[in-house]
């Protein structure tokens, strides 16, 4: 388990520009990050300043890793499945853990949720989003995890001291299980039917699929990969709606924890998440600083 002064989490605007100025200040620097953004996809970008010509999305985010590489960053290509906190922050990825004096979250806006019937109207009677915050009232319940990869394997995992009776539910999706998440998910039922309406009373009772139906008491939504609200709902992060809550200086309400980029809302363009990189890039290095 390597230790680092900063764990970055993800690669874009936001995340790489934060990382220029704390390796700058000597601080050991981690960036993880994934490929599928929505910008990685862009086939032309023009209005970014210092660029005569236009660039691709793509071509954008590899030189802004190249430069953060040439200046000392390591930068991983990876799936961060959880962040927990006892002094100091563990971070939790498909291959391994760090370990880190303060964690910046720079990963842009969640994903929407599967737009399934029953969904909103079950949603706190049976539908979380939350392992760690409802899966205590789900003590030898029936319970299943909405997801396809191994975000949803580490939800299953969270669940086991309550219950052992977890279906993981695909939605008719191939199960994308890696690392020590594939052999973790033989422990649990899995099924690839796709999903058609959640149904029950007063709280939930039954996912209904495309071969039949199942009765269930909990249906914890944990899509493709964690997002940015994922991690700061289990961590106690102030939220509002799909945002992450900061500060003029980055700073959420958990000290060492920082936000960056499309996730902490505003206006969504590449200029603006450099600069909100930057400006929670500065903030670790005096928080690192003042709390050595």
């Amino acid at each position: 388990m390597e230790y680092f002064d900063v764990v970055i989490i993800g690669a874009g605007p936001a995340g790489i520009s934060a990382s220029l100025y704390t390796v700058r200040a000597n601080l050991k620097t981690l960036v993880i990050g994934s490929s599928g953004s929505s910008l990685e996809k862009a086939d032309k970008v023009e209005n970014y300043y210092g660029f005569e010509n236009p660039i691709s999305g793509k071509e954008l985010l590899e030189t802004g890793i190249k430069q953060a590489k040439r200046l000392g960053v390591i930068v991983e290509k990876d799936e961060v499945t959880a962040i927990e906190f006892d002094r100091v922050f563990t971070t939790r990825t498909v291959k391994t853990e760090y370990l880190s004096k303060a964690v910046l979250i720079a990963t842009g806006l969640p994903p929407k949720r599967p737009k399934i019937p029953g969904m909103d109207k079950f949603e706190g009677k049976g539908v979380s989003y939350c392992t760690t915050c409802d899966g205590f009232f789900f003590k030898n319940k029936k319970v299943g995890i909405l997801g396809n990869g191994n975000y949803a394997v580490q939800e299953a995992m969270e669940l086991l001291p309550f219950t052992k009776d977890i279906t993981i539910f695909t939605n008719g999706k191939s199960a994308d299980f890696s690392g020590v998440y594939a052999k973790e998910a033989e422990r649990y039922k899995i099924c690839i039917d796709k999903v058609i309406e959640l149904s029950g009373g007063e709280k939930l009772e039954e996912i209904v699929l495309d071969s039949g139906s199942e009765k269930l008491d909990g249906l914890f939504v944990a899509g493709e990969t964690a997002s940015s609200i994922d991690f700061a709902t289990k961590l106690g992060v102030a939220t509002k709606g799909n945002i992450i809550i900061t500060d003029s200086s980055k700073k959420t309400n958990i000290d060492g924890l920082f936000a960056a980029g499309d996730c902490t809302g505003g206006f969504k363009q590449i200029s603006v998440a450099v600069g909100e990189g930057a400006i929670a890039g500065r903030s670790i290095i005096e928080y690192i600083r003042r709390n050595k």
